[in-house]
């Protein structure tokens, strides 16, 4: 049997806190909070063919790589304010997810729909401004799956909008981050819930904690191994030095990233990974060797 919950606006601490500002501030708050800032760095992958290319690819290339960014920020934004309009219900009786703004009604639906149709609107309409339709297919083929892991997606909206060819161990690499990091989450949801678990989302119940952690495990070791086959196949051989030479924070990263998300953990697997000291310290080294193999091509 479910537990019984208490009201969602008497146990919302973020509720009870935007209560001191005025009514058309809540409700920023609450549309701010609903768009999840705090994914929009997964975005920052329109950057990975540019970057695993060594190049800006066509003229003013960061401007259009920047116009990617914002498109699928944009996107994201819609999926995030669709889902808590659809699971709204389901939200109210999760332990944490019934202080997310629909749930908790801060935000009513209708404003939450509108915003993503104005959201939608905009990130369809970007490719077309800057002149590249493949940036919209990708967009589109997103909001179409209306998966928040289809990392790869915007891989693909950053290599249209600078003409960079993609590389297929790159976006290998981010396909399987996105997969381990859904994996993550399933881990720690089934932890924090137990018994309840399947109650909240019907397919837990075909979920085990052991086979999570074996999956995530094994989607971290085949991540490492795409990254190595991308960086052995550098052309430059300061690049490949460096690049073959980061393999080893990333895995570091990804071990440690296997132990802070490895239990019942109440907070979001972003603020894990942004706020885990050795985590953060392995993020750093990887991403500063990373970028002193792009001093060999930029």
């Amino acid at each position: 049997m479910t537990t019984n919950l208490p009201a969602p606006a008497a146990a919302s601490a973020p509720g009870v806190a935007a209560a001191r500002y005025p009514a058309p501030a809540r409700w920023l708050i609450a549309v701010i909070t609903t768009a999840r800032p705090r994914q929009w760095p997964k975005n920052l992958l329109v950057f990975a063919a540019p970057l695993a290319g060594a190049s800006l690819g066509r003229p003013n290339g960061l401007a259009y790589a920047l116009v990617a960014l914002a498109a699928f920020t944009a996107a994201s934004s819609a999926v995030y304010f669709v889902n808590d309009v659809l699971d709204a219900e389901r939200d109210r009786r999760h332990p944490d997810k019934r202080n997310r703004p629909v749930a908790a009604g801060t935000l009513p639906a209708a404003h939450a729909l509108a915003l993503a149709g104005i959201c939608v609107t905009a990130a369809a309409a970007a490719g077309f401004w800057i002149g590249e339709p493949g940036l919209s297919a990708a967009v589109g083929g997103y909001l179409t799956l209306s998966l928040a892991y289809t990392l790869v997606l915007r891989a693909l909206g950053g290599a249209a909008a600078t003409r960079v060819p993609p590389s297929g161990f790159f976006l290998l690499v981010c396909s399987l981050g996105a997969l381990m990091v859904a994996v993550a989450k399933r881990s720690m949801e089934l932890a924090v819930l137990g018994p309840d678990a399947a109650s909240h989302r019907p397919v837990m119940r075909w979920y085990s904690a052991a086979g999570l952690r074996l999956s995530q495990r094994l989607l971290a070791v085949a991540m490492v191994a795409a990254y190595v086959l991308w960086a052995a196949g550098e052309h430059a051989s300061w690049a490949r030095t460096w690049h073959l030479a980061s393999a080893l924070p990333l895995a570091a990263a990804l071990v440690r990233f296997g132990q802070i998300s490895g239990g019942a953990a109440r907070r979001p697997v972003e603020d894990l990974i942004a706020r885990d000291p050795a985590m953060v310290c392995c993020e750093l080294t990887w991403l500063l060797m990373f970028a002193a193999g792009l001093g060999a091509g930029l």
